[in-house]
């Protein structure tokens, strides 16, 4: 970004290039003007022109050579200023003494809202105590006492009281939870950093834990009585609430209905800190997060304290040990000072002997050495391999037990059919698929039963689940109904018991 440019066009460029001034070339002339304006604004003067900076920054800017500019200087850095929307710009003819100065178009600059707002952020930035940061536990009586008194407002319907209390607990809330969240950004550079010293922290340490477990104390301690309270507020009627307080709002600009959906939403955000609908809150998230903040500062004094006692840490030597990688000559020196150290350069989980041990002695390197045939039990954990005990017979249960299961089926299957065939007999019926395998399968066995003697045979025999099925000579052929078809006997009859 130059002083004579302006950033690319964007989905935020109005608001992004406030910021512009911050990255310029000149951005502390930049920043001495704007000062000025706001030295002026303190003392209810807004509009400025070239001249009147320049007298301004004679009087604070003190020594520093960026703040000592003359109105010619500071001209072209309000042109740019306004350019990028931080300052408005307005003709003023009154100041004009001659028509050349008429003539000259003699503008005066003030700050725009979304300027000033850019310029104290900056500011904020510029001026803030990283180290001054703290949890506000105090806060927290005062937060119970507006709470009741809202209530007594709201009973009373006194709007004036109702939006000074609400106003007065938002920005409580707000306060703390800002201060919450630098001191936890303050404790956790604390904890992380690697250049503390042990004397600095344990100067402080006791301190610090005693005010983290004070808050964490008296939030755990509030935090029910000011969810009954909140409840109590609630019991008085929310919407009236809001309305009274919408009616006393001083921002006149604001639509009532804008007023009201915004205080709406402010008291649904003083509500979560404290009431969990279904979740949880604020209140038990901030002192969640105190637990694990004082976790972790015990864990930096147990750190700092080994470190005390052992005298030299790891991180020192770690650090020693990179600087002396940094420092030398060449490759090999540093792969020589790598294997010194770690000792990582030849597999030390196995050693074993070349076939031909006095062609390739055990000093030579594995690089230099031709490959060996080892084993895998030998290369994955160091062991040489052993016949051990036998394998263990893989046993698939599950199969063994459907099949199991497949066969009981089947044979209930085959003892019901066989009961079918015992009550209804054979004939005058057509046998199903069941009752058709039982009886083929008696008859294959009276069949096989069956000898011949004289040229004549008997009556035959055969038994299967209980039944028994019995083969007679008939004068005449007979003829069972099957689901495979007819089954035609030659002069035999059939009984079935």
């Amino acid at each position: 970004m130059s002083d004579s440019g302006t950033p690319a066009a964007g989905p935020r460029d109005d608001r992004l290039r406030l910021f512009a001034f911050t990255s310029a070339e000149k951005r502390g002339e930049y920043l001495w003007v704007l000062r000025a304006f706001d030295h002026a604004r303190a003392n209810y003067v807004v509009l400025l022109h070239a001249g009147e900076i320049a007298e301004i920054l004679g009087r604070i800017a003190g020594d520093d050579q960026a703040g000592r500019l003359t109105g010619v200087e500071i001209t072209p850095l309000l042109e740019q200023l306004h350019l990028w929307g931080v300052l408005e710009r307005s003709y003023d003819g009154s100041r004009a003494a001659t028509l050349a100065e008429y003539r000259n178009r003699h503008f005066v600059y003030q700050f725009s809202q979304a300027g000033y707002q850019a310029f104290r952020a900056v500011e904020d930035v510029l001026g803030a105590r990283l180290e001054d940061a703290s949890l506000s536990r105090l806060a927290l009586p005062d937060l119970l006492a507006d709470m009741r008194e809202l209530a007594e407002a709201n009973r009373a319907a006194d709007g004036d009281l109702i939006y000074r209390k609400l106003s007065r607990l938002d920005s409580t809330l707000s306060d703390m939870a800002s201060r919450a969240a630098q001191f936890y950004l303050t404790l956790g550079d604390l904890v992380r950093t690697t250049e503390i010293t042990p004397e600095s922290f344990l100067a402080h340490k006791d301190a610090l834990l005693t005010h983290m477990r004070e808050f964490s104390s008296d939030l755990a301690r509030y935090a029910p009585k000011l969810a009954g309270a909140i409840a109590a507020v609630e019991e008085t009627g929310i919407d009236r609430l809001v309305a009274r307080a919408a009616a006393s709002d001083e921002r006149v600009l604001l639509p009532l209905h804008e007023r009201e959906d915004d205080w709406r939403s402010r008291w649904s955000g003083l509500k979560h800190w404290f009431v969990a609908d279904g979740g949880v809150s604020e209140s038990d998230r901030l002192r969640e997060g105190t637990m694990s903040a004082i976790a972790a500062v015990l864990s930096l004094l147990r750190r700092v304290t080994e470190t005390r006692r052992g005298g030299v840490s790891r991180e020192s030597q770690l650090r020693h040990l990179a600087g002396w990688f940094a420092a030398t000559p060449t490759e090999d020196a540093a792969h020589a000072l790598y294997q010194a150290v770690f000792d990582l350069g030849r597999p030390r989980h196995l050693s074993m002997l070349h076939p031909d041990a006095d062609i390739i002695p055990e000093s030579r390197s594995w690089w230099e050495a031709p490959p060996v045939e080892i084993s895998r039990t030998l290369a994955e954990t160091g062991r040489t391999p052993s016949p051990g005990l036998p394998g263990r017979v893989q046993r698939n249960d599950a199969s063994i037990r459907r099949l199991r299961e497949g066969q009981l089926a089947a044979q209930r299957a085959r003892a019901t059919a066989a009961k079918s065939l015992a009550t209804g007999g054979v004939y005058d019926r057509v046998l199903d698929e069941q009752e058709t395998e039982v009886l083929l399968s008696l008859l294959n066995a009276a069949l096989t039963a069956r000898v011949p003697v004289s040229g004549r045979v008997g009556s035959s025999t055969g038994a299967e689940n209980g039944v028994r099925l019995t083969l007679r000579p008939h004068d005449e052929s007979t003829t069972v109904q099957t689901a495979r078809g007819r089954l035609h006997l030659d002069r035999l009859q059939v009984s079935v018991q």
